[in-house]
């Protein structure tokens, strides 16, 4: 039995369950390759499958969304009535924040768990829109403890006005939320206007004001906002997170993606002994949530528990060789190829290339994990700045994160962490950050991704065949793609390739190594 779930608005997407583990979830942007434009779920599932005849149910996590002017196609929530008519189903349209804390919970192994989620707002029903939402999980059950209106507590609009109206980037379509600039930035300045975040006009313009004067102040200004959202975090959620009977916190909503925040949570509270991130916290994840909250809260189907499926972020499709190839043959004019091995790509890592790695199915959220990747040697002092400046072309302070194997977290990290989904900036021995320059943001920390054999079996592999040849358990990652979303297809990887100065283009299922001519 299936159930779809769909996201419209902004961060369009939908997903498949089957019998409770999803098997396909889709973000429209990796197909339109321009970030956050606003569309109808339904659409986009329309767009990429066919075959309805195992779906029983229709989930939204996004009240209002269905018939939304702008949001809708004419006909698409008519059409999703028919198949639901003709396999004797039901749609369901959930709340917004009650399905961000469904996929953090279900995706998770807890029992029981906090959950928390934090965004710009959303509509947990047709009058109540908020934007902190905390919850108790238990079993197949979530149930909601508070709910803040969305004027008493919303981290996620200072972010929004600051990013916007003070940094001047951009915080929706076409070129996505730069919020982790701003987060970026903030490990360079002192706290020192931490008053000035009241979102009054007077503020906004003493802020604009500040940032003209020099960079520094940009980043002084950028690091009040990241204190001043800490202290609310801790001012409004200590009640809940000091509980010395909470030991697991689930956290979702876009403003989860603050992995500095994240990263500190284990030491304000130190009852809290293990935390899970929502992989796919901003709206895109609501499809799942959705689906996920009505498969075990509504239809009170049992917990999945240990099941790397149930957790993988590798939720995009499949590419098999013939695609592959054909795509190559479209540039053949501008690029050539061979077999080549894992052996011979992690050599040309060492002589200090710039790869890009394509396989399996794409990741799901933000961040690139190993399927859709730019690798380089973590060791180099200069393969932050050239990546930044040559590739990615950003700013020169953005960090790369270390995807590390899990096992060895101890040896590199203050603290352990598992963190497979780069949720997590934590603190590296002093005593080996200058073995890995290019990973070690400017505060002494890494927003670490932590691999493990069951979760990514090719990319542990060959993180453990790069400590076999460096003594270095680590690799810079970050996400391959330049200022578009993360590449989806063969043909997307090969123009972001060509585009960029990229080495080589690695796709490692079929052992394809690509050069430029």
């Amino acid at each position: 039995m299936k159930i779809v779930g769909f996201q419209s608005g902004h961060d369009v997407s939908y997903c498949i369950l089957e019998n409770g583990i999803p098997i396909i979830h889709e973000e429209e942007e990796r197909f339109t390759r321009a970030k956050m434009k606003i569309g109808d779920g339904l659409d986009f599932f329309f767009s990429r499958v066919s075959d309805y005849s195992d779906i029983k149910y229709f989930s939204l996590g996004n009240f209002g969304a269905l018939t939304a002017q702008g949001h809708t196609v004419e006909g698409n929530p008519e059409k999703m009535y028919d198949i639901l008519k003709q396999n004797d189903g039901e749609f369901y349209n959930l709340s917004h924040h009650t399905c961000h804390a469904a996929n953090a919970f279900f995706t998770s192994n807890f029992k029981k768990s906090l959950i928390i989620t934090i965004d710009g707002g959303g509509w947990e029903d047709y009058e109540t829109p908020t934007a902190v939402c905390v919850f108790n999980g238990d079993e197949n059950k979530i149930e909601r403890v508070k709910l803040y209106g969305i004027n008493d507590l919303n981290f996620g609009h200072i972010w929004y006005r600051v990013t916007s109206n003070v940094f001047n980037l951009s915080v929706g379509y076409p070129k996505g939320d730069q919020s982790g600039t701003v987060m970026a930035m903030a490990s360079m300045g002192e706290p020192k206007y931490t008053n000035l975040f009241n979102n009054t006009d007077a503020d906004l313009l003493r802020l604009q004001q500040i940032v003209n004067i020099s960079e520094q102040e940009k980043f002084n200004v950028a690091a009040s906002l990241q204190k001043h959202t800490e202290d609310l975090f801790r001012k409004h959620l200590s009640e809940f997170l000091s509980n010395p009977d909470v030991e697991n916190l689930c956290i979702s909503g876009g403003v989860s993606l603050n992995c500095v925040l994240v990263g500190k949570i284990k030491s304000w509270f130190p009852n809290i002994k293990n935390i899970f991130c929502d992989p796919v916290p901003y709206d895109s994840g609501l499809s799942l949530g959705s689906a996920r909250y009505l498969w075990h809260h509504i239809l009170e189907n049992p917990r999945i528990y240990n099941n790397d499926k149930n957790a993988s972020p590798y939720l995009g499709v499949k590419y098999d060789e013939q695609t592959i190839l054909d795509s190559l043959e479209l540039f053949e004019s501008s690029i050539s190829y061979k077999k080549s091995t894992d052996d011979e790509v992690l050599n040309k890592l060492s002589d200090q290339k710039i790869i890009s790695v394509f396989g399996g199915g794409s990741e799901s959220g933000r961040r690139a994990l190993g399927n859709r990747s730019i690798i380089a040697d973590p060791r180099s002092a200069e393969m932050k700045d050239i990546i930044n400046h040559k590739v990615k072309h950003r700013q020169w302070y953005r960090p790369f994160a270390p995807s590390i194997l899990q096992e060895k977290v101890n040896e590199w990290f203050n603290e352990y962490c598992e963190s497979p989904y780069m949720s997590f900036a934590i603190n590296f021995k002093d005593e080996v950050k200058d073995l890995v320059p290019a990973v070690v943001h400017f505060d002494g920390t890494g927003r670490v991704q932590t691999v493990t054999e069951s979760s990514n079996k090719w990319y542990y592999n060959f993180i453990k065949k790069w400590e076999n040849l460096t003594k270095v358990p680590i690799i810079l990652n970050t996400s391959f793609n330049d200022t578009e979303p993360i590449v989806e297809t063969p043909t997307d990887a090969i123009k972001c390739y060509l585009n960029t100065n990229i080495d080589y283009l690695y796709f490692y299922d079929f052992g394809l190594l690509i050069s430029k001519k």
